[in-house]
C-alpha cells in the first residue's frame, strides 16, 4: 500500500510555538491514503485535524517526520517549490464563504483568478470556468457576487475555485459546518462525483457523524495520532437495508494505540495495565495488586534494607504479576 499510496504521513510532528508556550499539535501521526480515495477525518476540537490539513496542503511546513503527497516531500520542498505545489497540486475548501471567495467578484471571476494567478487568462480561462460552474449546477448564477449567493451556492462555487487548476488533492475543512442538511448533502454528492469522475484524491475534516455514508472510510484523530478507522463491515452476504459500519483501532508504527478514555474508566485503569496473550487475542486488564509506582519502589526499599539482595528482579516481577502478595516478602 505504501508504494501505492498518494498521501504518507510517517510519524508526522507539527510544534508550535505561541508566546513562551510550546504546543504539540500532532504528535507522531501515521497516515497512508490511496490514490483517488475519498476520506473522512473526525476528531474534537483541537485533536490536531485541521493542523494535518494545513501541512498536507503546504499551508505549514512539518516540525519533524514525513509528510509525501503526490511523490513529494514536503519536508524538503524549498519556499519557491512549496508556493507551486499549493497553486498546482492543492485545491482548498473551507468552512467559511468568506474564505472561499472575493466578495466583490462574481462566481465566474472568483474561478478564473486562480487561473490568472497561475498565467491562464483570456477565452482558455473563461471557458474552463463557464465548464466548473456547469458542474456545480451554478452556470445561471455566474454573474452573481457572494453576497446574492445561499451558503450552499457559495460552498459550490467554492469547489468549482478548488478544482480551477485541476489539482490531484482536494481538501476540504468542515465544508458543510454552516449548511443545513440539504445543501450539506448536495456537497457531499459533488465530492463523490469529483472523486469518481476525476480520479480526485479528497480528504474532509468534519464534525458530522454520518460522514462515513459519504466517504470511502472515516479516521478519527485524538490528541494529535490516528487513533480509530471507521469502514463498512462485512455482512456476511446478510441483507440489510442500511450500511453497517465498523470502528477499528489503529496501530500506529511502534505498534501503539489509543483505547478509549470511557473504556480505561470503566475498568479503572490508569498508568499501567495487565497485558495477556490468549488464543483469540491479546487482553488488557486491569491490575489488581499494584495501583501506584510507589508501591513497588517501596517494596524495592523494604527488601534492599533487609539485604534480601538475591533475586530481586525476580521477587518484583512475581509481585507485579500478582503472583504472591506483599506479606509473603520476610525480612
Amino acid at each position: 500500500m505504501a508504494q501505492e499510496a498518494f498521501v504518507i504521513c510517517d510519524n508526522l510532528v507539527k510544534i508550535y510555538k505561541i508566546a513562551e508556550l510550546e504546543v504539540v499539535a500532532l504528535q507522531g501521526l501515521d497516515l497512508v491514503v490511496g490514490p483517488g480515495e475519498l476520506l473522512g477525518i473526525v476528531g474534537a476540537s483541537g485533536s490536531g485535524k485541521s493542523t494535518l490539513m494545513n501541512v498536507l496542503g503546504g499551508l505549514d511546513r512539518p516540525s519533524a517526520g514525513r509528510a509525501w503527497v503526490d511523490g513529494l516531500d514536503l519536508l524538503k520542498l524549498s519556499d519557491a517549490e512549496l508556493n507551486q505545489y499549493r497553486r498546482s497540486r492543492v485545491g482548498f475548501v473551507w468552512q467559511q464563504g468568506g474564505r472561499n471567495l472575493i466578495p466583490y467578484l462574481n462566481a465566474l471571476e472568483n474561478i478564473k483568478l486562480p487561473m490568472t494567478l497561475a498565467g491562464l487568462a483570456g477565452r482558455a480561462a473563461n471557458k474552463r470556468a463557464e465548464e466548473l460552474l456547469d458542474m456545480v449546477g451554478l452556470l445561471d448564477r455566474k454573474k452573481h457576487r457572494l453576497a446574492e449567493l445561499s451558503g450552499g451556492e457559495q460552498q459550490r462555487v467554492a469547489i468549482a475555485v478548488a478544482l480551477a487548476n485541476r489539482p490531484r488533492l482536494l481538501l476540504a475543512d468542515e465544508p458543510t459546518g454552516e449548511l443545513d442538511s440539504a445543501s450539506a448533502l448536495t456537497i457531499y454528492q459533488l465530492f463523490q462525483r469529483f472523486n469518481r469522475e476525476l480520479g480526485l484524491t479528497t480528504l474532509i475534516v468534519s464534525h458530522d457523524p454520518g460522514i462515513a455514508r459519504h466517504v470511502n472510510r472515516v479516521v478519527a484523530i485524538r490528541d494529535g495520532k490516528l487513533a480509530t478507522e471507521t469502514v463498512r463491515a462485512k455482512t456476511d452476504g446478510q441483507q440489510t437495508h442500511e450500511e453497517v459500519f465498523e470502528e477499528l483501532a489503529v496501530l500506529d508504527s511502534a505498534g501503539r494505540l489509543q483505547i478509549p478514555k470511557p473504556f480505561l474508566e470503566h475498568f479503572g485503569i490508569k498508568g499501567r495495565a495487565r497485558i495477556e496473550l490468549t488464543e483469540e487475542g491479546i487482553l488488557i486488564l486491569p491490575t489488581d495488586n499494584i495501583d501506584h509506582v510507589q508501591d513497588a519502589e517501596a517494596l524495592a526499599s523494604e527488601l534492599v534494607e533487609a539485604r534480601k539482595m538475591k533475586g530481586l528482579r525476580g521477587l518484583l516481577t512475581r509481585w507485579v504479576r500478582g503472583e504472591f502478595k506483599k506479606h509473603e516478602v520476610k525480612r
